[in-house]
C-alpha cells in the first residue's frame, strides 16, 4: 500500500480548513492577531477623532462593534467543533460593518472605501485559499455596492474612486498570499511527522496548551487514548525496516480514518500514537479505542503483515484543571495493563504507574 499524505486521504474538515493542521494554524494565528487587532482599533479610533469635525463621533460605534464581534467569537470558539466558521463569520461581520460605516459617512464616505482592504490583510494568515477567494469576493462586492449605492453619479464621473479601493483589496490579498504559503511550509515541516503524516510532539505541545486553556473556560473533560503496536520489533526484525516504515504509515492511515474531524491524532514516537478527545466522556473514549483496535486488526497493513494494537484510555475530571502529564501517565498505565493482559485489547486508566512493554 503506497503512502498518501494525511491531508489528501480525508474529506476536508470544512471548506475553510482542509485538515487538523489548517485548524491549528488558524487558532494559533488568531492568538497572534488578537493584540494586533486591538492596536489597529486604537489607530482607527484616533483617526476618527481626528476626522470628527467632518465625520462626527458616531463612526467610533462601528469600531466598538467590530471589536465586540471578535471578542464574542474568541469566547465561543473553544466550545465549537469548527471554530474557523465562527471566525470567518466574525471577519465577514467586520467587513460589512466597515462598508455600512462608509455608506453612512455622507459625501466624504466614498473616499474611505480603501478601508475595506484592511481586513483582507488578515485573510491569508488564517484561512485556506478558498477562504481568501471568498473573502476578497465579499470585499470587492461591498466596495461596488457602497460606491454605486452611495453616489452612482460621482463614481461614474470619477471611476478612480472605485478602481483604487478594489485594486488595494486585490493587492492586499496577492501580497499576503506568499507569506501564508511560506508560513504553511515551515509550520508543516515543524509539526508534521514526516514518516506517517500525523501531527508530531511539537504540535501536541501546542495543542495541549490550547486545550488546557479551553478546559479552564469550559470545564469540559478531555480524553486521551494511547495506542502501541504489539510486537512491532518483530516486524522490523523479520521483514526489515522499510516494511516496518510502511506498516507505520498504514497504521497511521487506519487510525485517522476512524476519527471525527476534531479528534486529533499524534505520533508520539516509534510505534506509539496518541489521540486527544476534547469534550468526550469515558464511554465514548473507550468505544473509539475499541474501534481503533478492531480497525488495525482487520485492515491490510503493509505487504501482507498482520498486526494488533493495545490501547490505554484516560479521561480528565469535568470542571477540573486539565493536567496533561498526569492524564498521559494514567493512559500509559492502562496501556501497560492491556499489554500485561495479553495485548490486542483496550484498558481504561487506573492510578497505576508502570512502564509499557513492547
Amino acid at each position: 500500500m503506497d503512502f498518501v499524505p494525511e491531508a489528501s486521504r480525508t474529506t476536508p474538515i470544512s471548506w475553510l480548513c482542509h485538515d487538523d493542521f489548517d485548524r491549528q494554524r488558524m487558532l494559533e494565528m488568531e492568538e497572534r492577531i488578537r493584540p494586533v487587532r486591538r492596536r489597529a482599533a486604537i489607530i482607527m479610533a484616533l483617526a476618527i477623532l481626528a476626522a470628527s469635525p467632518w465625520l462626527g463621533w458616531w463612526p467610533l460605534g462601528f469600531v466598538v462593534t467590530i471589536m465586540g464581534g471578535f471578542a464574542a467569537a474568541d469566547l465561543m470558539m473553544p466550545k465549537l467543533a469548527r471554530p474557523e466558521l465562527l471566525m470567518f463569520g466574525a471577519w465577514v461581520g467586520s467587513v460589512l460593518t466597515i462598508a455600512i460605516a462608509v455608506a453612512l459617512s455622507g459625501p466624504h464616505g466614498t473616499g474611505a472605501l480603501p478601508l475595506l482592504a484592511i481586513p483582507v490583510l488578515t485573510l491569508s494568515s488564517r484561512f485556506s485559499t478558498r477562504g481568501v477567494i471568498v473573502g476578497v469576493s465579499i470585499s470587492v462586492a461591498l466596495a461596488f455596492a457602497v460606491g454605486f449605492g452611495r453616489d452612482t453619479h460621482t463614481v461614474l464621473a470619477n471611476p478612480v474612486l472605485l478602481i483604487i479601493p478594489v485594486a488595494l483589496i486585490l493587492c492586499a490579498a496577492v501580497l499576503s498570499t506568499p507569506l501564508m504559503e511560506s508560513d504553511i511550509k515551515h509550520r508543516s515541516a515543524a509539526v508534521i511527522d514526516q514518516l506517517t503524516g500525523m501531527l508530531n510532539r511539537h504540535a501536541l505541545a501546542l495543542r495541549v496548551q490550547e486545550l488546557t486553556e479551553q478546559a479552564a473556560v469550559t470545564g469540559e473533560p478531555i480524553g486521551l487514548i494511547v495506542g502501541d503496536i504489539d510486537r512491532f520489533k518483530a516486524v522490523n526484525d523479520t521483514y526489515g525496516h522499510p516494511v516496518g516504515d510502511a506498516v507505520l504509515k498504514d497504521v497511521a492511515y487506519v487510525l485517522r480514518k476512524q476519527l471525527r474531524a476534531f479528534d486529533l491524532a499524534y505520533r508520539l514516537g516509534g510505534e506509539e500514537f496518541l489521540v486527544l478527545l476534547p469534550g468526550a466522556d469515558l464511554q465514548s473514549a473507550e468505544e473509539l479505542a475499541e474501534r481503533l483496535r478492531e480497525a488495525v486488526c482487520t485492515d491490510p497493513l503493509g505487504p501482507g503483515v498482520s498486526l494488533s494494537m493495545s490501547f490505554g484510555v484516560s479521561l480528565s475530571a469535568r470542571g477540573a484543571t486539565f493536567d496533561y502529564a498526569s492524564e498521559l501517565a494514567r493512559a500509559d498505565a492502562a496501556l501497560y495493563e492491556a499489554k500485561r493482559e495479553g495485548r490486542d485489547r483496550v484498558c481504561v486508566a487506573t492510578d497505576a504507574r508502570s512502564p509499557v512493554p513492547a
